[in-house]
């Protein structure tokens, strides 16, 4: 996300820091979504989504609901969340979603210890799993609490890191997969957000498919409005509704007389379950 936790210019520093070329990967077929039949039924958005650092007002959302978007990304928490969130309230959920507007919920966790960047909340090889079920179960209540009911999907925030680095990688995964894990008992499908030089390409490529999340959300500043002509692995991966692609950053837009600087998502994923 553009401003939600590192300034813009750190982003693109620890961006450039991991190689911003993208490898294809090894064509893995992707990890679906819980498929037991006891789960709520999956709801899937598919079109233009937004993100930004601070829900915005009611007001806004309802000026902004012109049919252009359809989706927006929501900060529901974590120790790295990096904006205050005065407007995200069960209230506003439950407003926004009579509206018309499906949400993204998304957690920024714990991040890698290899990142260059300083958090309040960093994993290590040895809290790796530890600290994925403690967040996950954080990410559940706190999403729980603001009316996105069981069913709806929870994207884990991992920013860029050097996933040559393979003792951090592998912490990285760890973690991942303790989150996922945890997600899933608490019924609550698992996604990713990452770069595709970073953390999304970490779990596209992953030899070991085992509690990875079945949904992946990449950052891929190409402008390109798509989630397939650029998607970077196999083709067959995250087919079934199970990617979200950001495409563009930091644009300032006026709607409705409201102006806000969003991301921009290419969405064809899970959204929240509300009402």
């Amino acid at each position: 996300m553009s401003s939600h936790r590192l300034s813009r210019k750190g982003r693109y520093v620890a961006w450039a820091a991991t190689g911003a070329a993208v490898v294809a990967g090894a064509g893995i077929a992707a990890q679906t979504s819980m498929a037991a039949t006891a789960w709520p039924a999956q709801r899937t958005y598919t079109g233009r989504a937004f993100d930004t650092c601070t829900a915005p007002s009611l007001k806004a959302m309802k000026a902004w609901h012109t049919g252009f978007y359809g989706a927006a990304a929501v900060y529901v928490g974590g120790r790295n969340r990096g904006c205050a969130q005065p407007n995200l309230t069960a209230s506003w959920v439950r407003s926004v979603s009579t509206v018309g507007w499906k949400l993204i919920p998304i957690y920024v966790g714990a991040q890698p210890p290899c990142q260059k960047s300083s958090n309040p909340e960093k994993l290590t090889a040895s809290t790796a799993a530890s600290l994925g079920a403690s967040d996950a179960k954080d990410a559940v209540a706190k999403a729980s609490a603001l009316g996105l009911k069981a069913g709806s999907p929870v994207y884990l925030d991992m920013e860029p890191y050097d996933i040559t680095d393979k003792a951090c990688n592998d912490a990285v995964l760890t973690y991942v997969r303790s989150f996922t894990r945890t997600l899933r008992a608490k019924t609550y499908r698992a996604g990713c957000y990452g770069f595709t030089s970073s953390s999304a390409k970490a779990i596209a490529t992953a030899t070991n498919r085992t509690d990875l999340p079945g949904n992946l959300w990449y950052a891929l500043w190409d402008k390109q409005y798509t989630t397939t002509k650029d998607w970077p692995w196999g083709s067959t991966q995250f087919t079934n509704h199970g990617r979200g692609h950001q495409y563009m950053v930091n644009s300032k837009e006026t709607r409705g007389g409201y102006t806000i600087t969003v991301d921009r998502d290419a969405w064809d994923a899970p959204v929240a379950i509300t009402g």
